[in-house]
């Protein structure tokens, strides 16, 4: 089922005035809007019905019905949870607060960004990294280590793949992508000034391009030809990237998942080949 309440709450950014107010009202009052009729809701918000029609279909639905029905739905089933998905760290949180308060957030983020995947786009992303020669990996700060991860379960698989930690460097293998290769960019903002650099040379040499990044409208998204949606999800504290990295760590997951299980018997050999045994514990010498 579509997760309508979702799509509305990150779409705000690209939505008109009009469109925006009519948003407002459906986010904060929920419960009483699904009771409303598309001409009510427009008096209500002084919008008009067509205005109301654009906004559903901006966010994925054929109109009014199909997003009222996703919406009443969605709202029985959150109704209990709603308030406290809102809730963010404070200062007074004791440790238990803290403890309930980030693994609530980054369940929810799971279970977010679970309603965005799409299994036709996710399949063409594993015949992608099938297909490709080389799969090369592109992003900063906490994003940059989500590719790492990708990065390391590839290797696992032995599937040439290429990450730099340095931009410079990324934009120079950007530049020397070909179109056999795939770029595989992780953005949780979408709005980062190098990984657009990077995409603007990968879209010049013809390369294909997946992007895990969050569903709104930005410069990534636009720039890439399949999409793998994480959830804006963020508490207070940002700059920790919670639940964003959760939600990147998933798609990753999944992705890679689904690759290793489309090569299923060449991919559990190379998992059993590659499983590193720990040496055992050097004995300790007896005293002589």
């Amino acid at each position: 089922m579509k997760s309508a309440l979702l799509r509305l709450r990150e779409s705000q950014d690209s939505m008109s005035a009009t469109e925006r107010a009519v948003s407002d009202y459906l986010l904060s009052h929920q419960g009483e809007a699904m009771g409303l009729s598309i001409h009510q809701l427009a008096e209500k918000t002084f919008a008009s019905p067509s205005t109301v029609i654009r906004m559903c279909q901006r966010i994925g639905f054929a109109g009014y019905k199909e997003f009222r029905q996703a919406v009443t739905c969605e709202v029985a089933v959150r109704r209990m949870s709603q308030e406290q998905e809102r809730r963010e760290i404070t200062q007074s949180d004791s440790l238990e607060d803290i403890v309930d308060k980030v693994t609530y957030k980054n369940i929810m983020s799971l279970e977010d960004s679970k309603n965005f995947i799409d299994t036709g786009t996710l399949r063409t992303c594993v015949d992608l990294v099938r297909g490709s020669h080389t799969v090369l990996l592109f992003g900063l700060g906490a994003s940059l280590c989500a590719a790492r991860d990708l990065n390391l379960k590839f290797l696992r698989l032995n599937k040439p793949c290429v990450i730099n930690d340095d931009w410079h460097a990324q934009l120079l293998q950007a530049k020397n992508a070909g179109k056999n290769d795939l770029a595989v960019v992780v953005s949780y903002s979408g709005e980062t000034v190098e990984v657009i650099e990077c995409m603007k040379a990968l879209r010049e040499n013809s390369t294909p391009i997946i992007a895990i990044t969050r569903r709104v409208e930005s410069p990534v998204a636009a720039l890439s030809d399949y999409r793998l949606y994480t959830t804006d999800n963020e508490a207070t504290f940002r700059s920790g990237a919670m639940s964003s990295r959760i939600s990147q760590l998933n798609i990753i997951d999944i992705l890679f998942t689904a690759y290793a299980n489309s090569e299923y018997e060449y991919c559990l050999d190379q998992l059993s080949k590659t499983h590193i045994v720990k040496p055992p514990t050097a004995h300790k010498l007896e005293p002589a």
